[in-house]
């Protein structure tokens, strides 16, 4: 009996120490893996490289066209108000979103006269006050970024907030831990 507990008791430390030197070999891979940020001559190189790859020359060429001069000024027409999260009124238009879009839910919005893609991202179905906008809709948007990307023949405005007659139907949840 005494034979079998000293085995049972080896066992325990041996497999408890195993277990402790795994522990420790994750933890310091994962401080190895962290990249230092990249200096400002760095990012311009890679800026530069990027700009002379396919996907580059084909972007530069279409922020050179017609279509995306008007995307990036429909852009600039918001981006005071982006910057300051200020309210803007907008007008639904559409509850589709262009074909072949990836953006999740979203839907077409017209603001000062200039068409937009409202999107709210995948995975907003806890929302159900969206799936309830018509069109022509008066809502008040609050958004913190828009964007915008050859695929698309409008400027992407990205929802944080959003009310219809006075009541929020929607607002971003905040990031979780992070900046």
């Amino acid at each position: 009996m005494k034979k079998v507990t000293y085995v049972l008791i080896l066992l325990l430390v041996v497999v408890s120490g195993l277990v402790f030197a795994n522990h420790e070999i994750k933890n310091k891979t994962s401080k190895k893996s962290t990249p230092k940020p990249l200096t400002a001559a760095e990012m311009k190189a890679e800026k530069e490289r990027w700009e002379a790859s396919p996907d580059g020359i084909k972007f530069k060429k279409w922020q050179a066209s017609p279509e995306g001069q008007k995307v990036l000024a429909g852009a600039a027409k918001i981006r005071n108000q982006i910057r300051d999260s200020t309210n803007m009124e907008a007008v639904v238009t559409s509850l589709s979103l262009p074909p072949g879009s990836r953006l999740g839910f979203g839907v077409m919005v017209r603001i000062n006269g200039d068409d937009y893609i409202l999107s709210f991202g995948a995975g907003n179905y806890k929302f159900p006050q969206l799936y309830s906008l018509k069109v022509n809709d008066k809502i008040i948007i609050r958004s913190h970024v828009v964007s915008y990307a050859p695929k698309y023949s409008y400027p992407i405005v990205s929802g944080d907030y959003v009310e219809r007659d006075g009541k929020i139907i929607y607002k971003r949840a905040p990031h979780k831990g992070g900046c």
